[in-house]
C-alpha cells in the first residue's frame, strides 16, 4: 500500500472520528447523564449497546459524547501551544542575542522534567479542573514548537532569498510572513499532525488521574477512572472507552507518520 494511499484511508478515518464527536448529540442511543438504577452495571442489550455504567449511565452515549470532549480539548489546547510556541520561536530566532537566551534557558528548564510529572504537579497545586489542566499543558508543551521554530528561522535567516529581501528594505513581519514562515510552515505542520496523538492521551491520562475534567461530564479518562473499580465484574466499563482511545491515537498516529513521510519527499 503506498504512502498517498494510507495517508488517504488514515484521513478518511480521523475525519469520521472527527464527524462523529460532532454529530454526538444527535447519534447518542440515551443522554449520557441520565441515571438508571435498574439497569446499573448492565451487559450490553438492545437498550444499551455497550451496556451501563455504576449508575445506570448509558456507555455508548458516554463515549459518544466524550470525544467530542476530548477531541474539543485536545484542538483547542494545540492550537494554543502552537500560536504561542511558533511565536516565541519566530521571536528568538529573529532577535538572537539576550533575548533568545533567556527564552531558550526557560525552555530547558521546562525541557529539564517529564512532561506529564511537570503538568501534575502545576495542577496539584492550582487544583483539579479542566481550566487548570489546559493552564498546566500550555505551559509545557510550547517548548517543542518553540525550539523547532526558533531553528528553522535561524536556519531559513541564512538564505540568499530571505538577505535580498533584507537588502530591499523588507521589514521583520514581512520577511516572517512571506520568506520565513512559509519555508518552515512544512516541519510545523508535521510536528502538530504528530501532536494530536500526543495530546489526546496527555489530556486521558489527566482525566483519568482525577486532574482533568471531572465527573460526570463524559470523557474517556475519566471513564476509564470510574470502571477501573469493576474490572472484574464489569469489563465493558474500561475496554469501550479503552478501546475509544486506542483507535482515535492510532489512526492519528499512522495520519502524522503518513503525512511527514509524503512531505518530506516532497521536500527531497
Amino acid at each position: 500500500m503506498s504512502k498517498h494511499l494510507t495517508v488517504i484511508i488514515t484521513t478518511a478515518l480521523a475525519a469520521s472520528i472527527v464527524l462523529i464527536s460532532l454529530i454526538a448529540p444527535f447519534i447518542a442511543p440515551n443522554d449520557p447523564y441520565k441515571t438508571d438504577f435498574k439497569s446499573v452495571l448492565a451487559e450490553p442489550n438492545d437498550e444499551y449497546p455497550l451496556g451501563t455504567d455504576q449508575v445506570g449511565r448509558c456507555i455508548l452515549s458516554r463515549i459518544l459524547y466524550g470525544a467530542n470532549v476530548s477531541l474539543s480539548i485536545t484542538f483547542a489546547l494545540l492550537s494554543l501551544v502552537f500560536v504561542s510556541g511558533v511565536t516565541i520561536g519566530i521571536v528568538s530566532g529573529m532577535k538572537g542575542g539576550i533575548v533568545d537566551d533567556i527564552l531558550m534557558r526557560l525552555a530547558d528548564i521546562v525541557l529539564a522534567f517529564p512532561d506529564i510529572v511537570l503538568v501534575i504537579a502545576i495542577v496539584g497545586v492550582m487544583g483539579s479542573s479542566v481550566s487548570n489542566m489546559i493552564i498546566g499543558l500550555s505551559l509545557v508543551w510550547w517548548t517543542k514548537y518553540a525550539r523547532l521554530t526558533r531553528v528553522s528561522v535561524m536556519k531559513a535567516k541564512g538564505n540568499i532569498y530571505v538577505s535580498a529581501a533584507r537588502m530591499a528594505g523588507a521589514s521583520d513581519l514581512k520577511l516572517i510572513t512571506h520568506y520565513i514562515l512559509p519555508n518552515i510552515a512544512t516541519a510545523l505542520i508535521v510536528q502538530l499532525v504528530l501532536d494530536i496523538s500526543g495530546m489526546l492521551l496527555a489530556i486521558s491520562s489527566m482525566s483519568f488521574l482525577g486532574l482533568g475534567v471531572q465527573p460526570p461530564t463524559p470523557e474517556w479518562g475519566n471513564m476509564l477512572n470510574e470502571g477501573r473499580s469493576y474490572f472484574q465484574t464489569a469489563p465493558w466499563l474500561l475496554t469501550y472507552p479503552g478501546l475509544a482511545i486506542f483507535i482515535t491515537v492510532a489512526v492519528f498516529n499512522l495520519l502524522g507518520d503518513g503525512v511527514r513521510e509524503i512531505l518530506s519527499r516532497e521536500q527531497a
